[in-house]
């Protein structure tokens, strides 16, 4: 099975990476050639299209950053539909709405399978294959693509259908974004008390509410502004405002993710859109008189 791989961000080169020291022939994609060039000199090999990229392998992943942006690399003029042999499966992992995985499968048409698999975990869980694959199908139609899957993830939880694994990411993604704000408050609140940040946040993570997202992302949450960011607020304010959408569709209250929601965008007005989300800790010090 000859594995193609389109977006070679943050997530998405030690994503393929994995993929490529599982064994499987690996062929690369990225808006930014160089990028995938330098990628790979060590692994793989770089299709000049997403066509191309299609072409050549038997199934395409995908790790883009919203719906956009996989229309325009599936569904543009030479995208990876556009030709007519070649990958038959094309497996989305980025964040997306339930609606562009149901646009994709209409637009690829009948003779080709599209699953929405998107993940959780960190950069550093991307590196160690250790993400939390949600994928919007049934353990029968995922099972050609365990060894896959397993190459990038330590569990993949099949979730029925397309586009449930969009709809799961978004509704994981909700809390993520309510513990950063929450925390972000909490560590204000402390500070404010004269409590020192360290020390605060070794309360925190020793606490009940200690989650494995505080643990890794420790030291963006004390110094966000001497690490690489990970996770930008702009892509924040993205998920929050597709699960608010999704709420209004199905006629869920979600109250705290639209108040959420308000932070991130006042965030993102204010200047902190591509810092990591991480900076939210400093947006509410400045918030506070």
């Amino acid at each position: 099975m000859r594995i193609g791989f389109a977006g070679l961000g943050r997530m998405g080169a030690p994503m393929a990476a994995n993929i490529a020291r599982a064994g499987f022939p690996l062929a690369v994609w990225n808006r930014n050639r160089g990028r995938a060039e330098a990628f790979a000199q060590e692994i793989g090999s770089v299709a000049a299209t997403p066509r191309a990229l299609a072409e050549e392998c038997d199934v395409v992943v995908t790790m883009l950053a919203d719906d956009a942006a996989s229309r325009d690399v599936h569904c543009g003029p030479d995208g990876l539909f556009s030709g007519e042999a070649g990958a038959t499966t094309f497996i989305e992992m980025g964040t997306m709405s339930p609606d562009h995985i149901a646009e994709l499968s209409r637009f690829a048409g009948p003779d080709r399978l599209v699953i929405d698999a998107p993940v959780s975990g960190s950069t550093g869980a991307a590196q160690d294959a250790s993400l939390m694959i949600m994928a919007g199908c049934d353990g029968t139609a995922a099972a050609p693509f365990m060894p896959l899957f397993d190459a990038m993830g330590r569990k993949t939880i099949c979730l029925g259908r397309p586009g449930a694994g969009a709809v799961m990411k978004l509704a994981v993604n909700a809390i993520i974004h309510g513990l950063n704000q929450t925390v972000s408050e909490a560590l204000t609140l402390a500070e404010g008390a004269g409590i020192d940040a360290a020390a605060a946040f070794d309360a925190i993570e020793a606490s009940a509410a200690a989650a494995p997202m505080l643990s890794y992302r420790r030291p963006l949450y004390l110094d966000e502004a001497a690490h690489e960011v990970t996770f930008t607020v702009a892509l924040a304010r993205k998920d929050m405002a597709l699960a608010v959408g999704l709420a209004e569709r199905f006629g869920v209250a979600m109250p705290q993710a639209r108040l959420n929601l308000e932070r991130l965008q006042d965030a993102e007005m204010k200047g902190f859109g591509q810092r990591d989300m991480a900076s939210i800790v400093n947006y509410m010090r400045k918030e506070n008189p």
